[in-house]
């Protein structure tokens, strides 16, 4: 007989609450190995006894046939003295270590627990709640680690004999499952009337009932309440849109299979993948013509947002109805998703007509991922849950811990050690103090999971965002203050694992910039420590601040006094229609009087959209921009001309005399500046302007020049042109599209010639836009350009945290 061994092995990563210790128990007794598994607060511990060949074979199925849930980091074995103890059991989980154990996001319903919700002779036949290893709440319940049912919401419903005995046998697929339960001692639905009594009868056929009969419902899901309608009925989408004051933005469609989302949308084999994998997210696909999906569901949008069910209540809900449903977040627009029972009653008594409910408490409330296909490969657009909190392994170490406490808009934060980064689940938009609870409620379950106590604090240089002010509250750690076109570069960086330096592209909205004006038509050149402007969009005013952004016809008339002055052509409908307010308009932009100075990309495409349309107001943030989008005609290739305008007076700030290379580099990690006296008017978070300046001793270099500037007045010049001589709206929007893809192709060519590099990271919300992402991804790659996209977090603010706390860590590896 061979001498024996015994192994010592820990497994790091998402280990937990994935059916790992009765795959290991079960692989360790089929091969007539003794021991032990168990959990801590590292992993996964796990001692085996056999012979040599026994324990290799052992740990080769380990790391190559690991349970489908499992994610695994890193495994360590080395080898003890042979106990000689027979048997192999399953340890009591251990506490009091360093915290390395991960969570595992929620996960959608699996196909066994599915079969048996559909088989009568099953004791879980048609129950809401079914789950296994293998699937179910996760995030969404867990209170603390190690993944043990006391530390979760589940910790208050006692198993009966027939769970447990499920729960205690090693050989069953609910071994140590913690959220385990059936109708006997587990969670059950009620349905509350809009008041919150509850009422009598069957609560799943009644919701079934109410919703065929055009009701709107709020029903509790994992993460919180969402609102829902049938899709197919006019007046209740209607009504649930009315009554939510959500007047344009699109509603998400669950549909209770593939063969629904193919009948509505157009869908490819990646598209299919993500609608079928465990996370379930919205996917953006599409749309047929003539669906007869209700008109109040995405009105006027080329693209639906799809998703399969992803519990067992969802799934019994659309067998039920036989059609699709509305399923959108529980609040009012601008509020964070209601989770909390009474408080749902409370805030949507007024929207919904009766509850759907359940007596399982949410922790955390987490809304639904959306995400999209851009060339067979996922970008996110909202990630939250399916994918919080798995944690983004980053390619470099984290020398002391981070907190990233973002932007504001579509708010993340994250927290940091290690090589890891754990982005938050969707926040919203931190502008009230919902939303803010819901920050710092995140914020701090993120540092008790992880055991994160922050050394570094990182954050936008924006004074008024709540979550700079949060940041600058923080005593004891390193303040960090990232700009925030920086940390969008520096997130599509993280994102694909390079350090830089690129060439960086970041289009969007609007960010605090160095030299008192509003940056958002950036070209950088950057790595994850610091940065140069180098180029951008030619400023022009914001007339009435914030007011420019919700009114997109202010900035169709800063553009078009600068391309016409005072003889601006009256035939252009956009004037026609503002007539009354015009010359105020025009007047405050000339006089720069609340109308700070913008490079906005964003902008510019709301003043394009409200020239080619209609859209003078929105009523959701970008708007005006995504429907000049559905406007564009994607068979039209013609551009507009657009001539950089390259510095060659002068060189820019830190630049040799004579040299062809890139300026010197704007040091991250600046404060964020007080308010005080102004010398510019930027918009604040919670009303129009907020005053502050940029010291003369602030340490930037090249913040007040680049090599280059576009010309946005030229291009709605020739917008406006076209648009009298004509031509067609649909022609005049695609050719504007294609004419801000050269724009980037030029810049990065000019940048290229200038400093040889030739990687392209494109990253800010503007290139949430299909039809330019693919228009300029094409064009930089015809030009021999390699370019970093997202894959992991959105392009937007979403993943602004996920860049602070890239930049953070770099400036402390150069300590």
């Amino acid at each position: 007989m061979s001498r024996h061994v015994r192994s010592v092995i820990r497994v790091e990563g998402i280990v937990q609450g994935v059916g790992f210790r009765p795959f290991v128990y079960g692989l360790a007794t089929r091969l007539g190995l003794d021991g032990l598994v168990g959990n801590d607060e590292s992993g996964v511990f796990i001692e085996v006894e056999g012979t040599p060949a026994r324990v290799e074979e052992f740990l080769t199925v380990l790391r190559g046939s690991p349970p489908p849930l499992a994610v695994i980091e890193r495994i360590t074995a080395g080898l003890m003295p042979a106990t000689g103890e027979l048997g192999f059991v399953i340890a009591r989980s251990a506490t009091g270590g360093d915290r390395r154990a991960l969570v595992s996001p929620d996960v959608a319903t699996c196909a066994d627990c599915l079969r048996e919700m559909d088989d009568p002779e099953d004791r879980r036949y048609g129950y809401a709640f079914t789950n296994c290893t293998n699937c179910g709440p996760r995030f969404t319940i867990v209170r603390d680690v190690p993944y043990d049912r006391p530390n979760t919401t589940m910790a208050a419903f006692a198993m009966c004999a027939d769970c447990a005995r499920e729960y205690h046998d090693p050989a069953d697929r609910r071994f140590h499952a913690q959220p385990v339960c059936c109708p006997v001692c587990g969670p059950r639905l009620r349905l509350l009337d809009r008041n919150g009594r509850e009422t009598t009868g069957d609560p799943l056929a009644y919701a079934v009932e109410m919703l065929l009969g055009g009701r709107v419902l709020a029903i509790k899901g994992l993460g919180g309440y969402h609102l829902a309608a049938v899709a197919v009925c006019e007046p209740a989408v209607a009504a649930l849109r009315f009554r939510k004051h959500r007047e344009d933005k699109p509603f998400a469609i669950m549909v209770p299979d593939l063969a629904e989302a193919r009948r509505l949308c157009h869908v490819d084999k990646a598209e299919e993948r993500l609608l079928t994998d465990r996370a379930r997210p919205i996917v953006l696909l599409r749309r047929r013509p003539e669906t007869d999906v209700a008109p109040s569901a995405a009105p006027g949008n080329r693209w639906l947002g799809l998703m399969l069910p992803y519990t067992p209540l969802h799934h019994l809900l659309l067998r039920g109805l036989g059609l699709p449903a509305v399923l959108t977040s529980g609040n009012v627009s601008d509020e964070p998703i209601a989770y909390i029972d009474g408080d749902a009653v409370t805030r949507l008594g007024g929207i919904s007509d009766a509850f759907l409910t359940h007596d399982r408490p949410i922790h955390m409330r987490t809304d639904d991922s959306v995400v999209r296909v851009f060339r067979g490969q996922d970008l996110p657009v909202r990630r939250s849950r399916g994918y919080v909190p798995h944690p983004l392994p980053l390619a470099w170490d984290f020398p002391r811990p981070v907190l990233a406490c973002g932007a504001e808009l579509k708010h993340t934060f994250c927290v940091a050690k290690g090589r890891h980064a754990f982005v938050s689940h969707h926040i919203g938009d931190l502008e009230n103090y919902e939303t803010l609870r819901s920050f710092t409620e995140g914020v701090a379950h993120f540092r008790r999971l992880f055991q994160v106590t922050p050394e570094v604090v990182a954050h936008d240089l924006h004074p008024e965002y709540l979550s700079t002010k949060y940041a600058l509250a923080h005593e004891g750690a390193d303040l960090v203050g990232v700009q925030h076109h920086h940390a969008h570069i520096a997130s599509c960086l993280a994102d694909n694992g390079v350090a830089g330096p690129v060439i960086g592209v970041a289009f969007d909205g609007l960010g605090y910039g160095l030299d008192g004006t509003l940056w958002g038509g950036e070209f950088l050149i950057a790595d994850l420590a610091g940065f140069d402007r180098v180029g951008h969009l030619a400023t022009v005013p914001m007339p009435g601040g914030v007011a420019a952004i919700k009114q997109p016809w202010r900035m169709a008339a800063a553009y078009l006094d600068v391309v016409y002055g005072g003889d601006i052509p009256g035939d252009l409908a956009v004037v026609r229609r503002n007539a009354a307010r015009w010359e105020a308009v025009v007047a405050l932009a000339r006089r720069r009087v609340s109308a700070p100075l913008t490079s906005s990309m964003g902008r510019l495409f709301d003043a394009v959209a409200t020239i080619v349309g209609d859209r003078d107001t929105i009523n959701y943030e970008g708007q005006a921009a995504i429907e000049l989008e559905q406007r564009a005609d994607p068979q039209e290739t013609g551009t507009y001309g657009c001539r950089l305008a390259v510095e060659t007076s002068s060189t820019a700030p830190g630049t040799p005399r004579g040299s062809a290379g890139v300026p010197d580099r704007v040091r991250s990690g600046v404060p964020a500046l007080p308010p005080g006296s102004a010398s510019s008017e930027v918009p604040g978070p919670r009303r129009d302007s907020a005053r502050f300046s940029v010291p003369e001793s602030a340490p930037f270099a090249g913040a007040g020049s680049a090599l280059f500037t576009v010309p946005g007045a030229e291009l709605v010049r020739a917008v406006a042109d076209d648009l009298r001589a004509g031509t067609d709206a649909a022609v005049v929007a695609a050719r504007f599209h294609n004419s801000v893809a050269h724009v980037i192709a030029d810049g990065c060519a000019l940048l290229r010639d200038a400093g040889g590099l030739s990687t392209v990271a494109m990253s800010g919300g503007v290139f949430q836009n299909h039809l330019l992402l693919e228009r300029a991804t094409a064009l930089l790659e015809d030009r021999g350009f390699h370019v970093l996209l997202h894959r992991r977090v959105p392009p937007n603010d979403g993943g602004i945290s996920l860049g602070q706390a890239a930049v953070a860590g770099a400036l402390d590896r150069r300590r």
